[in-house]
């Protein structure tokens, strides 16, 4: 089983799609964003890489990402 990760431009962004994915009972964890993708401090959403499609779904237009990645 993969992961992948949701990189955000901004904390708020990572909440708000918790938030979504929490609705919609999609399981999720928030991370610290791994180094190897961005320096940047800040947050990003881990979830099961089988679930992808349905979380592109969930948050399309609602927030706005830097990408999805897998890890």
């Amino acid at each position: 089983m993969g992961f992948s990760v949701i990189l955000f431009h901004s904390v708020n962004g990572a909440i708000k799609a918790e938030k979504i994915l929490k609705g919609e009972g999609v399981p999720y964890k928030l991370i610290p964003v791994p180094r190897h993708l961005s320096s940047d401090c800040g947050l990003a959403l881990r979830f099961e890489k089988k679930d992808e499609a349905r979380v592109r779904e969930l948050i399309e237009g609602k927030v706005e990402i830097q990408g999805i990645f897998d890890l």
